[in-house]
């Protein structure tokens, strides 16, 4: 049945009213031309700390943002109370565009991927020498997150008191990961952090490591008005207790970089890992694969880096390197 005639105008249409009071939906969402960029520091339970100016602010994430996750490192437009003041509490209304992403999932056959950090352009991959025994598949699938990522690696050996680096330095030579070795009584002098801190100066660098091996030890060292709780070794397990339970970006003296200290990990699953980009980490190698098959894995009989190699043009030792990191995703942190 016609409801309305046939020349009607906007004066003849019934509209219901709002029976909350309230406007009406509107997918028009303001620009916040006037929002604030900060530094995201730490995210705990939906409360976000960004670093704005030279003061901390408290903040929720907008609902608009929908299911758009915010992690430590992300660079953030804030709006509300800005003043950091007890009770306050400001709202990121944006993300800015991420220039990396460290990510990993729990284990390799798991879809979720979890943002480690974002916006950091080096990872320092902290073990132990002894007191957790180094786990050198671990310290592979850190490597491997760590090309993918587009960052720098730097290896950070501790507790060389309890046990000699060559073995483990030696393992990694062929892949010119630079590194650190400390002991126990540097860190207690401070000749440690200063030999750390001259890698670090003017970079984000995240600090990853299985629980126990000295990571947030030795980020309390390099940051020591900011001491966060650390644990120690059980004697049965040979495991680290965490200690550290949520990401904290923290600054280096003098405006000299910042340290991302993240909890300890236990594994580190590539689920998500795209091994074509691995290789780009390889600049020796990577030419070498204009006549590689369509979809070669690098470690197949047909892969024409074993030409490459034998041509003269890479090490050896570098191709094997690359294999093994390759094959890390379908071998387990313990094996």
């Amino acid at each position: 049945m016609r409801r309305y005639g046939k020349h009607t105008d906007e004066d003849d249409v019934r509209v219901r009213p709002n029976r909350k009071g309230n406007r009406p939906r509107s997918n028009i969402r303001p620009k916040h031309e006037d929002a604030s960029e900060g530094l995201v520091l730490t995210v705990d339970r939906g409360r976000i700390t960004c670093l704005i100016e030279d003061r901390t602010v408290i903040a929720m994430k907008a609902r608009e943002l929908g299911r758009k996750g915010v992690v430590v490192g992300d660079r953030v437009m804030v709006v509300g109370d800005l003043t950091g003041a007890k009770d306050t509490l400001a709202r990121i209304v944006r993300v800015q565009p991420r220039t990396s992403v460290l990510r990993r999932t729990a284990d390799d056959d798991d879809p979720y991927e979890r943002v480690v950090v974002a916006n950091a352009d080096q990872l320092a991959i902290v073990t132990a020498l002894a007191d957790p025994e180094p786990r050198p598949r671990l310290i592979d699938r850190c490597l491997v997150a760590a090309y993918d990522a587009g960052l720098e690696p730097l290896l950070v050996l501790t507790k060389s008191d309890l046990a000699p680096p060559d073995t483990l330095l030696e393992s990694y030579g062929a892949l010119g990961v630079p590194y650190v070795v400390t002991n126990r009584e540097e860190l207690a002098d401070g000749a440690a952090a200063d030999r750390v801190r001259e890698r670090l100066t003017g970079r984000i660098t995240a600090f990853v490591g299985h629980s126990g091996v000295g990571k947030t030890t030795l980020v309390n060292a390099l940051v020591p008005e900011r001491r966060r709780a650390t644990g120690h070794v059980n004697a049965v397990t040979g495991r680290g207790r965490h200690t550290t339970t949520s990401a904290l970006a923290l600054p280096l003296a003098d405006n000299g970089g910042w340290v991302i200290d993240t909890p300890g990990v236990r594994s580190f699953g590539l689920h998500h890992i795209d091994p074509s980009r691995v290789i780009h980490a390889f600049p020796d190698l990577e030419p070498g694969t204009a006549d590689c098959p369509r979809a070669c894995s690098h470690d197949e009989p047909d892969c024409a880096l074993d030409q490459w190699v034998a041509d003269g043009h890479a090490d050896p030792a570098r191709l094997y390197s690359l294999r093994r990191l390759l094959a890390t995703r379908e071998r387990r942190e313990g094996d």
